[in-house]
């Protein structure tokens, strides 16, 4: 079976809109209590299909062992390709209308099939290492607009290689497990005066997506450009949620540090390569073109992706969509981004994860951060009801959707949805 078998149907019933078709399968980790055991599943519609279950049942028999009553994904995608390609090959199989073994055994049923609406879901890997890259020309060229002459927006370096940084992996989380505290940190709002140590004033999403690590390299040996996307084994939907106040007095001269720590939420559910290679698109044209070891001979080397942003108030009926754009608009492709990173000889692990960078579009209304919507705070967003914001409120969810769409198939990420609480206050005397 295909992921761009049009023809192909569950035995489930899944509404036409759903993220989660048979054509998806994406991959998460949950528990049908919030305290309770820890196992891998897809999500198929309304529902999570255990794949402990079916493993344990000998539905689900991969080379090298048992991966699934697991609580996290890692020793399933470390175990490679033939295997990724098996175990989607038999769920499709296993929901599909045609085959009866799930489809006629209402015991195996109930054993296997959960609501997504009654689990829990955990962080899907355990994240060795994150880094975040900024791969979008336009946000770039926005940021260095606003913040540099606009003249020259892009510094000299953007164009030769996917600039990133290295985050901090301890703070990535999966969304639901816990609210946006608004940080606090050093800020200077006076060019002439010392810095204060306040509560961020002008907190900010970043719409991004990330990518997951499926095969690790050795020390001193980089990844090939001919064989990086062999080592990619899917991608989520990621919220890098900022400090611009925080991150403007402290970049200079290493970068951003304190102003993107303190929270990375990603979604739940990982999307794999193979359900996301009927909506092959190219990179924007390279200009210069980059150097030898980031030369791809392949065209279709993104993705088509919707994605979107929603901003609901506290106790407002309604969220506003503030921003509509797509991942096709990313300069620098993954398989770059990874090969890069790794030239030096760095090591990558298995569930390592890459941010995309801001994805922000050609026009206002497809820009990806708070930054760049409002302009830095000088064209506050109107939202339902007569509210505006410049930058994010306490109390404030922001709600970041993606989904491909083509020829009747579609896959979607689900959503990433944070809800940003007070600054918490600090006894410097205790």
């Amino acid at each position: 079976m295909s992921t761009s078998d049009k023809n192909l149907s569950s035995f489930l019933d899944i509404a036409s809109d759903s993220d989660f078709s048979i054509h998806n399968l994406p991959y998460g980790i949950f528990s049908d209590t919030a305290d309770g055991k820890r196992r891998a599943g897809v999500a198929i519609g309304e529902h999570v299909l255990d794949l402990a279950v079916l493993e344990a049942e000998g539905l689900l028999k991969l080379e090298g062992g048992s991966y699934f009553d697991q609580p996290t994904l890692n020793a399933f995608i470390d175990s490679g390709r033939d295997n990724w390609t098996s175990a989607r090959s038999t769920i499709q199989t296993l929901l599909s209308a045609d085959t009866d073994t799930l489809r006629d055994n209402q015991d195996l049923q109930s054993k296997a099939l959960f609501k997504q609406a009654d689990v829990t879901m955990h962080l899907p890997v355990h994240v060795p290492g994150y880094t975040d890259f900024y791969s979008s020309k336009e946000h770039a060229t926005n940021v260095g607009t606003l913040f540099r002459d606009p003249a020259n927006a892009l510094l000299p370096n953007w164009t030769e290689m996917p600039v990133g940084y290295n985050g901090r992996a301890s703070t990535v989380f999966v969304t639901g497990a816990t609210d946006i505290i608004r940080p606090s940190g050093q800020l200077k709002p006076n060019p002439d005066e010392r810095p204060i140590f306040a509560p961020c004033k002008r907190l900010d999403f970043e719409l991004e997506t990330a990518f997951i690590v499926g095969q690790p390299n050795k020390i001193g040996e980089p990844i090939s450009i001919k064989n990086a996307w062999d080592h990619i084994f899917g991608m989520v939907l990621f919220n890098d949620w900022s400090a611009r106040d925080i991150q403007k007095w402290e970049y200079v001269p290493l970068g951003p540090f304190n102003a993107k720590t303190f929270a990375s939420e990603i979604s739940p559910w990982i999307v794999t390569l193979d359900a996301l290679e009927p909506f092959k698109t190219s990179i924007p044209n390279q200009d210069p073109k980059p150097l030898a070891y980031l030369q791809e001979t392949k065209s279709d080397n993104s993705f088509d992706i919707n994605l979107s942003v929603e901003l609901l108030p506290e106790n407002a009926e309604s969220a506003t969509v503030i921003s509509e754009t797509n991942f096709k608009y990313m300069y620098w492709s993954m398989a770059q981004q990874l090969t890069h990173h790794t030239i030096t000889g760095c090591k990558v692990e298995v569930g390592d994860m890459m941010g995309s960078g801001t994805i922000s579009g050609p026009t206002p209304d497809s820009y990806g951060s708070m930054l760049e919507i409002a302009w830095n705070a000088t064209k506050p967003v109107e939202l339902k009801g007569g509210s505006t914001r410049t930058f994010i409120e306490d109390g404030d969810t922001v709600i970041m959707k993606g989904y491909s769409e083509k020829d009747g198939i579609r896959v979607g990420f689900g959503e990433v949805r944070g809800k940003v609480l007070p600054a918490l206050n600090f006894d410097f005397d205790a």
